[in-house]
């Protein structure tokens, strides 16, 4: 209540210096869509035809098209634009890479886009192509792209449109550590975001642009942290954070989310929210108002039969892989990002048993899994491969290392470090048990490490299992770059997972307590 009436009284206060020549627009915008191609169940994993038909199923691109067309039809002034990492997340993108993506937001009518983590998954070669086959720019300004011959003079920082006889400034930002998030290779350099902004927004203002938006993937936090340390932002359309902004008892601030005169918005992730955003400027380009609402894709949103059709033909070659009946689970086995990015979760502690119950007949004693390698929950029933590797997307390989105790330490440092920004970094395990004070300082947060129920041995070696990401030095685990014995190219995690809970069929979700939070 109180932030609706901030929000409110923010918008009053912006009207009272209203211009008389005043220009309105409507931003449509997603993020975080994942390859979500087909509808969703409220767990964000696969929905099947029949709770589809029934109307119990949420986004889906069919879905999407009759949303945007829905939006657009309430306004004469509109654009539509994404917060990044349309890429990953489904065998959709694991077979058709980006063009898939790109047919699809080219049948959209996207007006711009800015790179996601997710977008370098597969090093700038994949990006370069989904930027070839798009009928819009795709926009990063926080990185120097002009040692990576893909990229150079291609992806460009900012751009101008042109939409209701005005020009519209958009700058793209992205996380400044995709470098640990991603695999953008060693040739281009992530900068700060604040700066890399105000520079694009000063040679915008330069060229006689007075309306700017910011798509960025950085987070709520960092977009909010940009509205207070850049001037000239008008609006931040957000992603990487999954945010949903709003009314809801799950929203984690109003929209928009206001900071001085710039208005901050996000629309959760995978397709199940399309973001409409009013905007009325003044002749000087100034917000005199900001208004609008997340809204729900569900089961009363018609989908688009064309659309519909062309997905079915385009998942044909993989249903063999995604209706195969693995297992059967109890009940639900919770994978919520909420979750397994800061406690022990059900589908962490899933994942690293299974990761060490492959490899320890090789002396390996401790798994390590990224919780933000876990995408999805697996609802009760029946368990498909494809339910699996909605879980486990990224085509990750069981990785085996030696390391000493005192580099585990560091390495659960590390995972809990940022456990107040929901990071991906934060550790499931297996084989061991530890605890973490989040209110003490990042890096003397971890306490009581055992390793078997024995205290570990800062000075003794120990065998581990992560998976090939983690190992590399993905999510800040560079402590793991140069350990010794190192094996990198073991099974499938997906495989290895699904393996598992067939072993322990029916599967019964489980937390015991490995992981204590003060």
């Amino acid at each position: 209540m109180i932030s609706r009436i901030l929000t409110t009284t923010c918008a009053l206060a912006l009207a009272a210096g209203t211009a008389s020549a005043e220009y309105s627009l409507t931003i449509l915008h997603t993020n975080d869509f994942h390859a979500r191609f087909e509808p969703i169940s409220k767990y964000d994993g696969p929905c099947s035809a029949e709770d589809n038909d029934a109307g119990e199923c949420f986004g889906g691109t069919a879905r999407l098209i009759t949303a945007v067309e829905e939006a657009r039809a309430r306004s004469n002034n509109s654009i539509l634009v994404d917060g990044g990492d349309q890429f990953q997340g489904t065998l959709f993108y694991t077979y058709y890479k980006g063009a898939m993506a790109a047919e699809f937001m080219n049948q959209l009518g996207y007006d711009g886009m800015t790179v996601g983590n997710h977008e370098f998954d597969d090093g700038p070669e994949v990006l370069r192509g989904f930027m070839d086959a798009v009928d819009f720019p795709v926009l990063m300004s926080n990185a120097d792209v002009s040692g990576e011959p893909l990229l150079a003079g291609v992806l460009m920082k900012s751009t101008i449109i042109e939409r209701g006889g005005e020009k519209i400034g958009m700058i793209g930002l992205t996380p400044q550590d995709t470098d640990e998030l991603a695999s953008p290779g060693d040739n281009i350099t992530f900068t700060a975001p604040s700066d890399a902004v105000q520079a694009e927004v000063d040679k915008l203002t330069a060229e006689g642009v007075n309306k700017i938006i910011v798509l960025s993937h950085s987070g709520y936090g960092v977009d909010q942290e940009v509205a207070a340390n850049t001037t000239g932002v008008d609006v931040i359309v957000g992603g990487h954070s999954n945010t949903l902004l709003g009314d809801s008892d799950r929203a984690s601030g109003p929209y928009p989310t206001m900071v001085g005169d710039t208005a901050i918005v996000q629309a959760y992730a995978y397709g199940k929210f399309l973001g409409e955003l009013n905007v009325t400027f003044d002749d000087d380009g100034k917000v005199t108002e900001a208004s609008g609402a997340p809204i729900l894709i569900d089961g009363a949103v018609a989908e688009n039969d064309g659309a519909k059709a062309r997905i079915a033909e385009l998942a044909a070659p993989l249903d063999e892989i995604r209706n195969k009946v693995v297992a059967e689970t109890a009940t639900e086995i919770v994978g919520v990002r909420e979750e397994c990015r800061s406690q022990e979760c059900a589908m962490g502690s899933l994942i690293a048993d299974a990761m060490l119950e492959r490899v320890k007949d090789q002396g390996i004693q401790i798994a390590i899994q990224n919780g933000g390698g876990i995408r999805a929950s697996i609802d009760a029933g029946e368990v498909t491969m494809g339910e699996v590797l909605t879980v486990l997307p990224f085509q990750n390989t069981l990785s085996t290392f030696e390391v000493t105790g005192e580099t585990i330490i560091a390495a659960l440092e590390n995972g809990v470090s940022q456990v107040e920004e929901g990071a991906g970094r934060f550790p499931q395990v297996a084989g061991m048990t530890f605890t973490v004070d989040t209110s003490a300082a990042a890096g003397e947060r971890v306490s009581d490490v055992m390793v078997g129920g024995t205290a570990i041995d800062p000075a003794a070696t120990y065998g581990v299992v992560s998976n090939n990401y983690v190992r590399n030095g993905g999510d800040g685990y560079d402590m793991f770059k140069d350990a010794a014995n190192a094996y990198d190219y073991g099974p499938d995690l997906a495989d290895v997972t699904a393996d598992y809970i067939a072993a322990n069929s029916p599967f019964t979700p489980y937390k015991d307590g490995r992981i204590t939070v003060k």
